[in-house]
């Protein structure tokens, strides 16, 4: 139990190089860091105030939020800065989500990784419901969100709820309509009584793609509508503008993800980002009000302070 803490918390290895280092499978080094952390071994303790202290103030000063700032040394590939946040993240998400809680999760590249890093830890009573469709008609098949709500609820052995809606309704009208439906206000009214939520911040471009923008989620008509209104990414697969407006993006009237407003419902919102392309899309989240904690990578932060800064 040492050996594979050690080598998994401290010196930062892969849960498949830990198992490669001890001889085991992927699943037996799960039941030993799950293990170690039953018996006291490991204590994964959040501070608001990790390394780069001075700047996780600093930004959640601005909008009101907490951040958690990862340190990573630059330079950097893109994917490694998303592993390092990705394993703080679900280190945290360990502390933040307990017994008789239910957690919301929305679909994405971003939260796919934060699953990666999980030790399974057993929960009572615990729920775990889809915050938006993923079905695509020209993805056939896609069952991106059912997949990683069932797989962060086998991780807490909590109760998956999903969500088999469509990511985008083709017509408005069609999304009112399903609304009224007694099996989809079920699953709404389970998003309304999460405790937490989890979600990643999607960008238009990015060099880790947003999977809402690269499988087929978006045909040429409704990429050209996002520029014209001055889209820049989105949250839960409602798009956003910089400025944190988002009411009147027309695609947001076919999307099935919860808006910033029904986010606010929800007490703790993390939100988890990496990569600098990101910031224009998270600095909109964070206007919007959509967002309490942010667990973000140092450079991506000093860049997300550096677009505050008044130009000119």
């Amino acid at each position: 139990m040492r050996e594979a803490a050690t080598l998994y918390y401290l010196q930062h290895e892969t849960m498949e190089s830990v198992a490669h280092a001890l001889g085991l499978s992927r699943s037996a080094v799960s039941r030993l860091l799950k293990a170690a952390r039953e018996a006291g071994i490991v204590r994964i303790h959040v501070e608001t105030e990790e390394a780069g202290s001075s700047l996780a103030r600093r930004l959640g000063d601005q909008f009101g939020v907490t951040v958690h700032v990862v340190p990573v040394r630059e330079p950097i590939t893109a994917e490694a800065r998303l592993d390092r946040v990705a394993r703080f993240a679900a280190a945290a998400l360990a502390e933040w989500f307990g017994d008789g809680m239910t957690l919301g999760v929305a679909w994405g590249t971003t939260v796919d990784a934060v699953i990666g890093h999980l030790v399974p830890t057993d929960l009572t009573d615990a729920v775990v419901v889809q915050l938006n469709g993923s079905a695509s008609p020209r993805a056939a098949g896609t069952s991106f969100g059912a997949d990683q709500t069932s797989a962060i609820a086998r991780a807490f052995n909590a109760q998956a709820q999903h969500f088999p809606v469509p990511a985008f309704f083709d017509f408005a009208t069609t999304k009112e309509l399903m609304w009224r439906e007694r099996s989809v206000r079920q699953v709404l009214e389970v998003q309304a009584r999460a405790d937490l939520a989890l979600f990643g911040i999607g960008a238009l471009d990015a060099p880790v793609p947003s999977r809402v923008y690269s499988y087929g989620y978006l045909d040429e008509a409704d990429r050209d509508a996002l520029e014209a209104e001055g889209v820049v990414g989105d949250v839960c697969t409602v798009f956003l503008r910089e400025d944190g407006t988002w009411r009147d993006v027309s695609v947001n009237a076919r999307a099935t993800g919860p808006t910033p407003v029904d986010l606010r419902r929800i007490g703790r919102r993390v939100a988890v980002a990496s990569g600098r392309a990101k910031v224009p899309a998270l600095l909109g989240a964070l206007r919007a009000g959509a967002i309490t904690d942010l667990v973000i990578d140092s450079g991506t932060a000093q860049a997300a302070m550096s677009g505050l800064a008044p130009r000119g």
